[in-house]
């Protein structure tokens, strides 16, 4: 039997779980269990059974049918709503005979039955069989959510283990964080070395994450040169502190590539879960904005998305303090209106006319209901100049999804700081979800003129005025 137990797992014993309410049968079970090599974690109840395989969710779950308050029924139907790491497998413990009855425990989730009383050695075998359906299901799971190139979770599996832990720390009021973190300038190395230098670095940058995260810790390749990390039980502080070393270390590393070596960095994005943050996608959407500000910032640095936040919402308490330039004006008294944005699906060619007629350099992109779907800058357009054949290429496929927003009512004063803090030259204004203008530094330049050189104009004019009459 251990044998079995080396083929599916390593060297590692298998985790079972063994939930039973009847103590002369669960200390008989266990010494047969941990005598074959498994590692055993007992629940008397289904309450406790269920907290167990939420912590730590176990390999196989062996369960007595009946049970007080949660019987095994029961209890299987649970487990499989849940969102588990892994396929767990499921051993019914019963007296049960009756056709109908095992029916309804297959129909529950259940994968094989024991008829009581158990017998050592049938145990043991079934147990094997179903070590056999585990490892092939655990090889296709891992061949459908691993990235083929790193071995890392793929964006999809990510999201998966990201809810499961979202439910536990919801739970029991636990710190749950998220950190981004995007290669600089990979495009260089691509067009530099090639693309098998880009793979290795990748590669190891896949395995440096590996190697300076826990084994609570969940890593995934979210798209080309990004990357994400979830760390459990993790404020965003400590986060930072997690992103701080890894960012220094990223940066010593010296990666070979052929006979040739090369050196990265990269920039972090952090976000922490809080009564605040909705849900998942809104906790990675925090950390990717904290990324796009990092990156924005010079890069090879480190973007907490609660210290942005916290400067925003303090904004408005710091107007009277600047002497009242800003006291009463929001976004939408100094954007520049969005008479026609372009559409994602229109071509890079339409996007140069826009752009040559309009006289912009930059311009939000929406999709076919209005909303907004991201940037394209005459930087983008000319990295797609490559050939005469990707000009007829859509705009989505070389625009920025990644967009800094803010709503029409927002204080003047919080876009000024942000734009002041980075080196992000415009962001997008929008009403709900739909983009209706653009702030720029020149957008604000052009609203001081306006504002204040006027007023005191007219201020130095109606003193000379008041002057001249006096002296008459």
């Amino acid at each position: 039997m251990s044998g079995g137990i080396r083929e599916y797992k390593g060297d590692r014993p298998i985790n079972l779980l063994l939930a039973d309410d009847d103590p002369a049968m669960t200390r008989v079970l266990a010494k047969w269990l941990n005598r074959a090599g498994y590692n055993v974690r007992l629940a008397s109840d289904g309450y406790q059974a269920l907290d167990m395989i939420e912590s730590d969710c176990p390999d196989v779950l062996i369960t007595d049918w009946n049970m007080p308050v949660i019987n095994g029924l029961e209890l299987c139907r649970r487990v499989r709503s849940m969102r588990l790491p892994h396929y767990m497998y499921i051993v019914f413990l019963t007296v049960k005979t009756d056709p109908r009855e095992m029916i309804a425990g297959l129909d529950a989730g259940a994968d094989d039955f024991l008829a009581k009383p158990v017998y050592e050695g049938e145990l043991l075998a079934r147990l094997k069989a179903g070590l056999r359906v585990l490892d092939l299901e655990r090889k296709l799971s891992k061949m459908a959510k691993s990235d083929a190139l790193t071995g890392l979770m793929t964006r999809r599996a990510f999201f998966e283990r990201l809810e499961a832990e979202w439910g536990r720390a919801k739970r029991y009021k636990l710190q749950l964080s998220c950190a981004m973190l995007d290669i600089d300038f990979f495009k260089k190395v691509n067009d530099t070395l090639g693309h098998s230098a880009g793979d290795a670095v990748l590669v190891a940058t896949a395995n440096f994450l590996k190697s300076t995260c826990r084994s609570s810790d969940v890593i995934s390749r979210f798209g080309g040169e990004e990357f994400c990390v979830m760390l459990t039980e993790t404020t965003e502080a400590e986060a930072k502190i997690w992103a701080e070393h890894a960012r220094r270390r990223l940066a010593a590393m010296v990666i070979p590539v052929g006979t040739v070596s090369t050196h990265i960095t990269a920039s972090f994005g952090i976000a922490e879960r809080n009564d605040d943050v909705d849900d998942v996608e809104a906790l990675v959407d925090h950390a990717d904005q904290a990324l796009l500000c990092a990156k924005q910032s010079g890069r090879d640095n480190i973007v907490c998305f609660n210290v942005l936040n916290t400067e925003n919402e303090h904004a408005s308490s710091r107007l009277s303090a600047r002497g009242g330039l800003f006291r009463g004006v929001v976004a939408r008294d100094v954007m520049r209106p969005l008479v026609a944005p372009l559409r994602d699906d229109e071509t890079i060619t339409r996007a140069i006319e826009f752009f040559l007629r309009s006289g912009v350099t930059s311009s939000a992109v929406v999709d076919s209901e209005g909303k907004l779907a991201g940037v394209i800058t005459d930087n983008d357009l000319m990295w797609a100049m490559v050939s005469i054949d990707c000009l007829h290429n859509q705009i989505h496929k070389v625009m920025k999804s990644n967009v800094i927003q803010y709503q029409e009512d927002t204080p003047i004063q919080v876009v000024y700081d942000f734009l002041r803090r980075v080196s992000i030259r415009m962001v997008i204004i929008v009403d709900g979800n739909r983009p209706t203008g653009t702030i720029s530094c020149a957008s604000l330049l052009r609203w001081f003129s306006q504002r204040v050189l006027h007023v005191e104009s007219r201020d130095f004019t109606e003193a000379f005025d008041a002057e001249a009459t006096l002296s008459s």
